[in-house]
């Protein structure tokens, strides 16, 4: 077998902190050393190492074994992976210029180093001799089996089979794209800065929070508007404070800055980014062989065409469409005006208030984020899996605001967990996880380490940080993914925590929201931050009871992205070249989706998809609702078999969470449910049926 240790001769790496494993608890990576200038090198002496570990694999005159070829393709690449864990697991909270430099710079290389690996025949034909010997894949363990089947269908997807010619347009394409998306990116952030709505008059803020006053004051003052108020945006079209604000020009106001992001003409607008990195993406997919990118991103995906997908969701629109229609009646009735796009997150709450006696406003004294996440977070994560997690203000994270925890299961280690709450200027908008070390056996890394990152305005010192509804939803989505990256266990890295089909990531970590409402786990974190009382048991029973209101809106504002994703991926080579006015097209497809609604905007436009353009998510940001019929169908055997119990968790645990990548995950859901997930429990949540 190759020691890829002695794989190659690096250049000097004196002072670089990545050159060898860290020293600090779990592998953490040394943030307290880390500089800017430290990324480059270690990304040019990873990528030639890992160059150099994978032509000795290539080019081996021994016959392809699984020790020989996958094994070593798994240990290649260490010095790399270490330096790109803890640059892109936080780029994008830490979106300084620098950064944003050494991104550009280096996404074309990166995408081109891969694409090395890739589309390297002898790879290929070495992986498929292992593939192919009978006797080599009986004598192999399931996980092992398994990988041999992904290095193949991967190598195969990625065009490894093209010939020379076509390999190097491809290479051309992939570089091309890796440089457009992180543009994107970055134009998308700073004309979300620039578009922050300035506030002059206290009392044009009048429903909003104390805490969120005050954050808007500390936003205004650390950007020289003493005695103003800064509304930063945030990533999705509907602002939370819309729910809140009763000026309604100032809602207004708000709204049309979030809707402008990427579409004025100025030097940050993304509308020809995005036609760019279509038409790019529909050559690449024709080169491999799909008639668009749709296609060919869908290959590799437990739906496995757009033709399944559109199956499922165009129904699911037409359903959702006429539940909107018919809460835009009632929010009319309540408003007594016609509803526009900056009116109906208002209307919606009056409408909860009036018909089910739900206060949101309310409700967030009751939502402090130190007891959420303690009481309620970690409680249920204790619960489920007898997780503990225990601050280590020691460590350093990777910006003044991050806390890490050492994570505990009944007392043995598991890993570290880093949640970075507030949102900052150099933080892009949304909410995410990412792993900055993964579990491997393989790599002797027993331990994940996991981050959580939340876009919550920062009150003033001493104030309490009060969550929305929506965002301890949130809070709760995410730590599903943190869970997920903690707890699986796997022998290869190409199968650690979250590494798993793109429509089906999101699976766990919805699952994970259920227990922001189970009783046990809502009595122990909603109390009142001020009078220590519990929430009181009608509001409780009120808001249950009003969680199938608004379904209409929030299908239909997420069915209008995942559409519209489709559509801008299903263009093959001509149309995507023919389509030359962004907004035109995006009216269009909605129209065709019968989602073409004006109160009821997409939730990610076009210009501001930062899922479609950036994130990965392009062809398959469906997969939250098709991951939704798994969630769905698990919280109703979770209900079924007794909820928050250890035991449940463990079995959970053992077929889905806990097996990372490692096994086929329909297979397995299979496993754990005794039968496919029945999408009926689904379309009642939804209210579809």
């Amino acid at each position: 077998m190759i020691d890829p240790t002695e794989a190659a001769d690096l250049p000097s790496l004196d002072g670089i902190p990545f050159a060898t494993q860290s020293t600090l608890a779990f592998s953490l990576p040394p943030f307290g050393e880390i500089r800017p200038e430290h990324y480059g090198p270690a990304f040019d002496a990873g990528m030639e190492q890992q160059r150099a570990e994978v032509e000795a694999i290539a080019a081996s005159a021994v016959a392809p074994t699984f020790e020989n070829t996958l094994v070593a393709l798994e240990r290649s690449g260490q010095l790399l992976s270490r330096a790109s864990a803890a640059f892109f697991g936080t780029s994008s909270a830490l979106a300084t210029p620098e950064i944003q430099a050494i991104e550009e710079e280096y996404a074309p290389r990166l995408a081109a180093h891969s694409d090395a690996i890739l589309l390297d025949s002898r790879l290929y034909e070495r992986i498929r001799a292992v593939h192919d010997d009978t006797a080599q894949m009986g004598a192999l363990g399931p996980e092992s089996r398994h990988l041999v089947d992904r290095y193949l269908i991967e190598f195969t997807v990625a065009g490894a089979g093209l010939d020379d010619a076509a390999k190097e347009s491809l290479r051309e394409l992939n570089a091309a794209i890796a440089t457009l998306t992180t543009r994107f990116e970055q134009q998308l952030l700073a004309d979300a800065n620039d578009l922050a709505v300035l506030v002059d008059d206290v009392a044009e803020l009048s429903g909003l929070a104390p805490g969120e006053i005050s954050a808007a004051a500390q936003a205004a003052r650390e950007h020289g508007h003493d005695g103003s108020y800064l509304i930063s945006l945030v990533l999705p079209t509907s602002h939370p404070h819309l729910a809140s604000l009763t000026n309604r020009g100032l809602r207004r106001r708000l709204h049309e800055a979030q809707r402008a992001r990427g579409c004025r003409g100025n030097e940050h607008d993304t509308s020809g980014l995005v036609l760019e990195i279509v038409r790019l993406r529909a050559e690449r997919a024709r080169l491999l062989g799909y008639p668009n990118h749709a296609a060919a991103a869908l290959a590799d995906s437990t739906a496995g065409s757009p033709e399944r997908v559109r199956e499922r969701l165009a129904p699911m629109a037409r359903a959702a469409a006429a539940n909107a229609r018919k809460e835009q009646a009632a929010l009319e009735a309540e408003a007594g005006h016609p509803i526009e796009e900056h009116d109906w997150a208002f209307y919606s709450n009056r409408v909860r208030a009036t018909a089910y006696n739900v206060d949101t406003a309310a409700m967030r004294a009751y939502f402090e984020a130190e007891r959420v996440l303690r009481d309620g977070i970690f409680f249920a994560a204790e619960r489920l899996y007898g997780l503990t997690f225990h601050d280590r203000p020691d460590l350093p994270g990777y910006h003044p605001d991050v806390r890490v925890f050492e994570v505990r299961e009944d007392g043995a280690p598991v890993g570290l967990y880093l949640l970075d709450l507030y949102t900052r200027d150099t933080k892009k908008g949304g909410a995410w996880m990412t792993s900055l070390v993964h579990q491997s056996s393989l790599l002797g890394e027993p331990h994940a380490i996991v981050t959580n990152n939340l876009n919550v305005p920062k009150p003033a010192e001493g104030e309490p940080t009060l969550l929305t509804y929506d965002e301890v939803i949130t809070f709760f989505h995410e730590f599903g993914h943190a869970l997920h990256g903690l707890l699986a266990r796997v022998t290869y890295p190409h199968f650690a925590g979250t590494r798993v089909f793109r429509d089906f990531v999101e699976y766990p970590s919805q699952v994970n929201e259920m227990w922001m409402l189970w009783p046990q786990v809502l009595a122990n974190y909603a109390i009142h931050h001020e009078t220590g009382e519990p929430m009181p048991q009608g509001l409780v029973d009120s808001l249950i009871a009003s969680r199938s209101w608004g379904e209409g809106f929030a299908t239909s504002e997420y069915l209008a992205a995942a559409l519209l994703d489709q559509a801008w991926h299903a263009l093959d080579v001509d149309q995507a070249a023919s389509v030359t006015d962004v907004g035109a097209f995006e009216r269009a497809a909605l129209e065709a989706a019968g989602l073409a609604n004006p109160a009821v905007p997409p939730r990610y436009s076009s210009t501001y998809f930062a899922h479609a353009f950036a994130y990965a998510y392009d062809a398959q940001y469906y997969g939250y609702i098709w991951s939704e019929v798994l969630d769905a169908d698990t919280v109703a055997w979770f209900t079924e078999s007794g909820g928050l119990t250890r035991e449940n968790g463990d079995r959970y645990r053992r077929y889905v969470i806990g097996i990372g990548g490692a096994a086929d995950p329909l297979a397995s859901y299979r496993e754990f449910r005794g039968r496919d997930a029945d999408p009926r429990h689904l379309l009642e949540r939804r209210g579809l049926l």
